[in-house]
């Protein structure tokens, strides 16, 4: 069996929430993606800035790579998403998997958003379904639903490498929390065994770490590693373990502080809700629907 095609990966780091962002790019016919864009939102100012898609921007036109998707794998709780952004002036379309429908319908719900929101993901260029195969230059990406963490997280399997979003950590740290409104720990579980029942040695890139400060972050192990060390599901720890670690961890976990103004940002595909008459976007905060913590 030949080898995975081996596509080139650059990660970039958000350390104000934490999240990692990537481009891929096949290095013969240097056609790429871009991965989980962050747009910068200052919650204290309620000010947008674009340094990190800015960095991204600069990145790809510097190596010369022309990016075919734009790719988000769910839409994020803890920043705004610069795929519209960086859309506009890349030229290239922007995806997403298919079960986002569910999670604009349940968040539509909790922002109470009336005929403000139409829930059939038409704010995306492309709903990708499960299984589904799209090219990037020579390598072939393959979408796996990977439901737990949001009702619409997906993977892209891109050759050798695998985008996991925010279903692993870092092995040391585990896995990410599945709390939040449409997450499920069973769910989870079954995700990542999908995930770490691709080759050992495919290399799978993280959404988050929360390094010290001036340490860089960690974001990429190969799936043998974790089914080695990954503390929540390596080799040995049954399904009933892990879902009772993860509830009981995630009890104890707050609310990301940027969650309700994201969901009603990247609900609409990363972009502000439309600006009212004195030309400024407003974002609604549901007041008494969650719990302190």
């Amino acid at each position: 069996m030949p080898a995975p095609a081996r596509p080139a990966v650059r990660a970039f780091f958000d350390r104000p929430t934490g999240s990692l962002q990537y481009v891929f790019h096949d290095p013969e016919t240097m056609q790429g993606a871009i991965v989980d864009p962050v747009l910068n939102f200052h919650p204290e100012a309620g000010a947008v800035t674009h340094e990190s898609a800015e960095e991204i921007l600069a990145y790809v036109r510097a190596t010369g790579i022309t990016v075919a998707w734009i790719l988000d794998t769910h839409p994020h709780a803890d920043h705004f998403s610069a795929a519209p952004w960086l859309a506009e002036r890349l030229g290239a379309p922007r995806g997403i998997g298919a079960r986002v429908v569910d999670v604009q319908k349940l968040w539509k719900g909790l922002y109470n958003l009336g005929d403000d929101l139409v829930c059939d993901g038409h704010q995306w260029d492309r709903l990708f379904t499960a299984g589904e195969e799209f090219m990037v230059g020579k390598i072939p990406v393959r979408v796996l639903f990977s439901p737990g963490h949001t009702l619409a997280s997906i993977t892209y399997v891109a050759g050798d490498a695998a985008f996991v979003h925010d279903t692993l950590m870092k092995p040391a740290s585990g896995t990410s929390r599945a709390d939040f409104p449409g997450g499920d720990s069973t769910e989870l579980w079954h995700s990542i065994r999908d995930i770490l029942a691709l080759p050992g040695d495919t290399r799978l890139y993280v959404g988050h770490d929360y390094p010290s400060d001036g340490d860089a972050p960690e974001y990429m192990a190969t799936v043998a590693e974790h089914r080695l060390t990954n503390r929540h599901v390596k080799d040995g720890i049954a399904m009933e373990e892990f879902i009772a670690t993860r509830d009981a961890r995630d009890a104890t976990l707050k609310l990301p502080d940027r969650m309700l103004a994201a969901l009603q940002v990247n609900i609409r595909g990363g972009r502000l809700p439309p600006p009212e008459s004195d030309g400024h976007s407003y974002l609604r905060i549901p007041v008494g629907k969650f719990e302190a913590r």
